[in-house]
């Protein structure tokens, strides 16, 4: 396709936004890096606390497993990406010196380029998005420039749509919460503090969840090891 202009990236980017969750922004994002790049297939390495990286979304089983190597073997563009803050480009995978586990086994599984942009929101880096193409020398400066693009937008896309299920998830943990202190609150006659410390000291005491006690509350009406 011809090089996407500014009203192309601007729709890509409404798009992203108005997808309902992180899984299907993640789905969206390698979807429209085909449209948006060069490339033949794409895509994502996500970072988590800990500095765990998650292979997830890809346009083809040959990049999920090439992303999987990545991260068992602990060498290739993307880990490099988020270690130097810094795209990384691979003009042929089966000649580059930086990774020769990787690059190999990559060129093996057909995907003879690679073009690693990390995605980030200031300094909070979020992952990667790896394009790759089938053939050696397919990315070029120009198109790491295109690719940084995208990445920007894919990356506030990506960051609000985790925000927005963080949110979610802490509104419904409240609720169920909210519930079972009202079961506690009539089944002892306690008040709500009292109900929601009671509540705390089983999810202590037991290393779990509160809000996994609280739905076990709900589900039964009483405290967990109650008879």
């Amino acid at each position: 396709m011809s090089e996407p202009d500014a009203g192309d990236f601007a729709d890509m980017a409404l798009v992203l936004h108005e997808e309902p969750d992180v899984e299907q922004t993640l789905e969206r994002v390698v979807e429209y890096a085909q449209q948006a790049t060069v490339c033949d297939d794409a895509g994502l390495m996500l970072l988590h606390g800990g500095g765990r990286i998650e292979t997830t979304g890809a346009t083809d089983p040959r990049v999920g497993k090439a992303d999987e190597l990545q991260t068992t073997l602990e060498e290739g563009p993307g880990r490099a990406a988020i270690e130097t803050r810094a795209s990384v480009l691979v003009e042929d995978t089966a000649t580059d010196p930086r990774w020769p586990a990787w690059g190999p086994q990559v060129a093996d599984l057909g995907l003879r380029s690679a073009l690693s942009v990390r995605l980030h929101t200031g300094r909070t880096t979020l992952g990667t998005l790896n394009l790759y193409g089938h053939r050696p020398g397919m990315f070029d400066d120009d198109d790491t420039d295109v690719a940084e693009i995208f990445g920007r937008h894919a990356s506030i896309a990506l960051a609000s749509a985790r925000e927005e299920d963080g949110l979610r998830q802490a509104i419904g943990a409240r609720h169920v919460i909210g519930l079972a202190q009202g079961i506690l609150m009539e089944r002892y006659g306690v008040d709500a503090d009292r109900a929601f410390a009671v509540l705390r000291r089983y999810s202590r005491n037991s290393n779990v969840k509160l809000r996994v006690v609280a739905e076990r509350v709900i589900a039964t009406g009483r405290l967990p090891d109650e008879p």
